[in-house]
C-alpha cells in the first residue's frame, strides 16, 4: 500500500522489545545471574538430595538390608536358652492298708542350654557372603535412585526456568501486537488501511493472548512439579550451565565408563554373585551338621515319699546330624538355585544392553542439542533482522500489516525455540552424565555431605545385641 505512513513509535517499541526479548532468551543460557538471591541449579539439587522422600525411603531400605549380614553372622555364634518351670502338683497315694494320703507338691526346675554349631555344610559362611553381596547390590540400587532424583530435579528446575522465559517472551509479543493493533486502528481512522488490516491485527493479538495463557498454565504446572521434586516452591532461578566436562569425551569412552561405573550394571553383577552363592547354600543342606550342646539344670521336689528332694544336672553333648532323605526338598532347591543363577546372568547381559542403548541415545541427543542451540540462536538473530527490515519496508509502503505480523510471529516462534533449545541443552548434558553413571553429589561437587551407606553397615555388622537402631529409633 503506497499510502502507508511511517510507524516511528511502533518501530522504536519493536526494536526495544526485540532487544529485551533477546536478553530474555539468554535467561536460561550460560551467562551468570547477578542477583544474589537467585537460587542456582546446584542449590536446588542439594535441596532435592537432602529432602527427597523417594531417596530417604531407599536409604531406609538399604539400612534394613544391612541387617541381613548380622543375621547371617549369627550362624557362627552360640545359641543360649534359659528355662524355668514352676507349678503345683496334686498327689494322691493309696497305702497298703488301703488308706489314702494326699498332698500338694510345688516342683520347679531351672536350666541353661548352650548350643554351638561347629559345621553346617558351610551354610553360615555362604549365607554371610550372600548377605554381603545383597548389601553391595542394594548400595548400587540406592546410587541409581540418587541419580534419578538428581536428574528429575534438573529437569524440574530447567522446566520452570524455560517456562518463565517463555511467559516473558509471550508477554513481550502481546505488547508488540497491542501496539500494532492500536497503530492500525489509528491508521484506519485516517483512511490509510482497510478493515482487513485491523482484523488481521486483532486476530494475531487474540492468538498472542492465547499463547500467553498457555505459557502461564505450563509455568504453573512446572512450578507444582518443581515443588514436588525439589521440596520447596521455586523463587527466582539463576541460569544453569551444561556439565559436558564431567562426561567422557567420546561415545565409546562413555559406553566403557558405563559398563564399569553405572550402578544398574554393578548391581546386576552383584545379583549374579548372590545367585551363584545361593547354589552353595542350597547344596549345604545335603551335608552333615556338627554341634556341641552344654546344659545345666537344677530341680526341686517337695514329695516326702521320695528319697531325694533335688537334682542338679550338667552335661556336654556332641551332635552329628546326617541327612539321608528329605523327600527331594534339598535337591529341588539346588536345581532351583542354579536356574535362578542362570537367569541373573541373562539379566546382567540385558542390563548391559540397556545401558549401552541409553548411553548412545544420551550421547546423540546431547550432540544434537548443541547443533539445535546454534541453529536457534542464528534463527533468532536472522528473524530479528528480518522483522526490522519488514518494518522499514512497511514504513515505506512496500509491506503490508500482515507482513509485519508474520515477521513478528516468526521472531516470537524463533525465541520460543531458542528457549527450548537452551533448556534441552542443559538437560541433555545431565542425562548423559546419568547414563554413564556419574550423576552424583561427589562428581557434581555439590555443597552437601554425601550419604555414606557403609557407615550404618559397619555400625550394625558386628552387633551381638541391642534393639535400638544407630539413628536412635
Amino acid at each position: 500500500m503506497s499510502g502507508v505512513k511511517p510507524l516511528h513509535r511502533s518501530d522504536e517499541m519493536g526494536r526495544r522489545l526485540a532487544r529485551s526479548s533477546l536478553c530474555l532468551a539468554a535467561l536460561i543460557g550460560f551467562a551468570t545471574v547477578e542477583s544474589a538471591v537467585a537460587e542456582t541449579l546446584p542449590e536446588a539439587l542439594v535441596r532435592a538430595y537432602q529432602s527427597s522422600p523417594q531417596l530417604n525411603a531407599d536409604r531406609a531400605r538399604q539400612r534394613g538390608a544391612d541387617e541381613n549380614v548380622p543375621q547371617a553372622l549369627s550362624g557362627y555364634r552360640p545359641q543360649i536358652v534359659a528355662s524355668l518351670s514352676v507349678g503345683l502338683q496334686a498327689v494322691r497315694n493309696t497305702l497298703p492298708d488301703n488308706s489314702i494320703e494326699g498332698t500338694t507338691l510345688r516342683p520347679w526346675t531351672i536350666g541353661l542350654t548352650v548350643t554351638q554349631v561347629l559345621f553346617n555344610g558351610n551354610k553360615a559362611t555362604n549365607s554371610v557372603r550372600v548377605a554381603e553381596f545383597q548389601v553391595l547390590s542394594g548400595r548400587e540400587a540406592l546410587r541409581n535412585t540418587g541419580q534419578g532424583v538428581l536428574l528429575d530435579a534438573t529437569t524440574a528446575y530447567m522446566n520452570v526456568l524455560a517456562n518463565q522465559a517463555l511467559v516473558e517472551s509471550q508477554r513481550t509479543n502481546v505488547n508488540v501486537l497491542r501496539e500494532i493493533q492500536a497503530t492500525t486502528q489509528r491508521r484506519l481512522a485516517a483512511g490509510d488501511v482497510t478493515p482487513t488490516d485491523t482484523a488481521q491485527a486483532e486476530a494475531r493479538l487474540s492468538r498472542g493472548l492465547a499463547d500467553l495463557n498457555a505459557a502461564e498454565v505450563a509455568l504453573d504446572i512446572s512450578k507444582a512439579l518443581y515443588t514436588q521434586v525439589i521440596g520447596a516452591p521455586p523463587s527466582q532461578l539463576a541460569a544453569a550451565a551444561p556439565v559436558d566436562r564431567l562426561s567422557p569425551i567420546t561415545m565409546n569412552a562413555s559406553i566403557g565408563t558405563a559398563y564399569h561405573e553405572h550402578p544398574a550394571v554393578l548391581g546386576a553383577r552383584y545379583d549374579v554373585d548372590v545367585a551363584e552363592t545361593m547354589i552353595k547354600v542350597a547344596e549345604g543342606t545335603l551335608l552333615p551338621t556338627v554341634a556341641v550342646q552344654a546344659s545345666a539344670s537344677r530341680s526341686k521336689q517337695s514329695d516326702t515319699t521320695l528319697g531325694t528332694f533335688g537334682t542338679d544336672q550338667a552335661s556336654i553333648l556332641g551332635q552329628i546330624n546326617l541327612p539321608i532323605y528329605d523327600g527331594g526338598m534339598a535337591a529341588s532347591q539346588t536345581r532351583q538355585a542354579k536356574e535362578l543363577a542362570s537367569q541373573s546372568r541373562m539379566v546382567l547381559e540385558h542390563v548391559r544392553d540397556q545401558t549401552r542403548a541409553a548411553v548412545v541415545g544420551a550421547w546423540v541427543s546431547n550432540e544434537g542439542t548443541k547443533i539445535a542451540l546454534t541453529a536457534a540462536e542464528s534463527e533468532v538473530r536472522a528473524a530479528d533482522v528480518a522483522l526490522q527490515g519488514v518494518r522499514r519496508e512497511a514504513a515505506g509502503g512496500q509491506r503490508t500489516t500482515i507482513d509485519v505480523l508474520n515477521a513478528q510471529q516468526d521472531l516470537t516462534n524463533a525465541r520460543s525455540r531458542l528457549i527450548q533449545a537452551q533448556r534441552d541443552r542443559i538437560i541433555a548434558s545431565y542425562t548423559l552424565l546419568s547414563a554413564v553413571g556419574r550423576l552424583d553429589v561427589h562428581t557434581l561437587n555439590l555443597d552437601t555431605p554425601d550419604y555414606l551407606p557403609e557407615v550404618h553397615y559397619h555400625q550394625v555388622r558386628d552387633a551381638w545385641h541391642g534393639l535400638r537402631t544407630p539413628s536412635g529409633q
